[in-house]
């Protein structure tokens, strides 16, 4: 795609919209594009520091009976240096899309990619056919602690410059790996208090209301409050260029074993920091020795550190699924009964939506039940809740993205519907085949949704 092609498009101009306050006027591609594209302005250009919070990532779990804490680091751009990072963005993709063509790796990387066009529901069935298919094979599940906060600085310069084509970053281009790795941050519970607002998401609506997240005056008054990342490794989540440098980081890993897995008839797929490797038809004593290889392969790379409690080890055999971690690795996770890929698990036989999954869904749902009836139906101000909204989110009638098409949206800044977790269900279902998608939600959900509103649902219902 040519960048005037890419400028052109609409989705390209709305992705660089956004409504969130920062240390500047907001601005779009459409109204930057010129000083963005200019590389001399970019070589000389003063970036703002991100502002970073934590998101709450927290997930239901059925075997704690409660929520396990998770909270995940978000940094976001100013409006200018978001166009910057998502035009910079664009040019590398190009790049790396013909890379891995050349590679022969197009389908092994799969997350954050605007070239596949495909689903992970395609992967999901790609990997599993492929096991079922070979009736016979050791299968590894790997997943990378910490994969964005851990990426080295110099091994990313040295795959940024391989992609590039040159030994030294041009001016622009270090510009940004610069702003990417020794970045700058303000925090936003703090801009919150500067402001007199909330620290709290009411606070935060609030600020987004604003035309600045701080005044010019006060934004030079208060800049010791600006932080530095003074690491070596370690990019920031958010930023519209940082997937993509992700993927860019990981070209010579990838390359190297897709080779090994696929000189062996195997498969290899990676969604960011999960992947899967399937070896068939080869004895134990070749697996292991293939298995430790890569293991050794990805130790030996700069930032990357394999989650020994998350790594698995499978045999296959006629239809049979054994988990064999302790044959392969001392700290391999011998618990799990079932492999979990791309949000689906198969235990040799069936084809499941992932069990986490389906809990998170009916805890949502149950959660956004719960506060209905505990209003008995009606807000503080006394108007009757709809449960329309509920259903429009969590059932079968919601679903309407699988049954007809959406209707445009009806007037201006209206947004189009897109469905919802039951029309990815029903999606699946479609792609995996009839029958080979075991049922697990569409049951009796409208019954579930009714006596939750009731206050008879369960928080960990499946």
């Amino acid at each position: 795609m040519t960048i005037e092609e890419w400028i052109s498009q609409p989705e390209t101009i709305e992705k660089s919209k956004k409504q969130y306050a920062h240390f500047d006027h907001r601005t779009d591609l459409s109204k930057c594009f010129k000083y963005v594209s200019t590389a001399g302005n970019i070589s000389q250009h003063s970036f703002y520091p991100f502002i970073h919070y934590k998101k709450n990532m927290s997930k239901y779990s059925a075997r704690l009976g409660k929520k396990k804490p998770k909270e995940r680091d978000i940094c976001y751009a100013s409006h200018i240096d978001r166009c910057i990072f998502q035009y910079y963005s664009f040019l590398l993709n190009e790049l790396y899309n013909r890379r891995i063509q050349d590679d022969g790796i197009f389908e092994v990387p799969i997350a954050y990619r605007s070239d596949l066009h495909k689903t992970n529901i395609y992967f999901s069935k790609k990997a599993f056919d492929f096991i079922t298919e070979a009736r016979e094979c050791f299968i590894m599940i790997g997943d990378y602690t910490g994969f964005f906060d851990n990426l080295d600085h110099q091994y990313l310069k040295k795959q940024w410059c391989s992609l590039l084509g040159v030994k030294c970053l041009p001016d622009d281009h270090y510009a940004i790996y610069k702003n990417i790795t020794r970045y700058s941050y303000w925090e936003l519970d703090d801009l919150l208090t500067l402001n007199n607002l909330e620290v709290s998401q009411k606070g935060r609506s609030q600020i987004n209301k604003q035309a600045l997240a701080l005044s010019h005056e006060d934004f030079h008054k208060y800049r010791s409050h600006i932080q530095r990342n003074k690491d070596s490794f370690g990019i920031p989540q958010g930023s519209p260029i940082s997937a993509l440098l992700a993927n860019m980081y990981m070209l010579e890993v990838d390359r190297d074993i897709n080779r090994a897995v696929t000189s062996l008839g195997g498969l290899y797929m990676r969604y960011s920091d999960d992947f899967i490797v399937v070896l068939p038809h080869i004895s134990e004593k070749l697996a292991s020795n293939t298995l430790r290889e890569i293991i050794d392969d990805i130790k030996g790379t700069p930032g990357l550190e394999l989650q020994d409690e998350k790594t698995q080890f499978f045999k296959y055999e006629n239809g049979v699924l054994e988990n064999c971690g302790s044959s392969f690795h001392v700290d391999a996770d011998c618990s799990k009964k079932t492999l979990d890929f791309l949000g689906f698990s198969f235990d040799g036989q069936n084809v499941l939506i992932r069990a986490k999954t389906i809990t998170k869904y009916y805890y949502k749902m149950n959660r956004k039940a719960k506060t209905i009836y505990k209003n008995g139906g009606y807000t503080k101000k006394g108007n009757r809740i709809s449960g329309k909204v509920l259903y429009d989110r969590y059932s079968i009638k919601g679903a309407f993205a699988e049954r007809e098409k959406p209707k445009p949206p009806q007037s201006r800044g209206e947004k189009r519907r897109k469905g919802n977790f039951l029309t990815y269900v029903l999606r699946a279902k479609r792609e995996y085949g009839k029958g080979n998608l075991q049922e697990q939600i569409t049951k009796r959900h409208l019954l579930k949704i009714r006596k939750a509103i009731k206050g008879k649902g369960q928080s960990n219902q499946k």
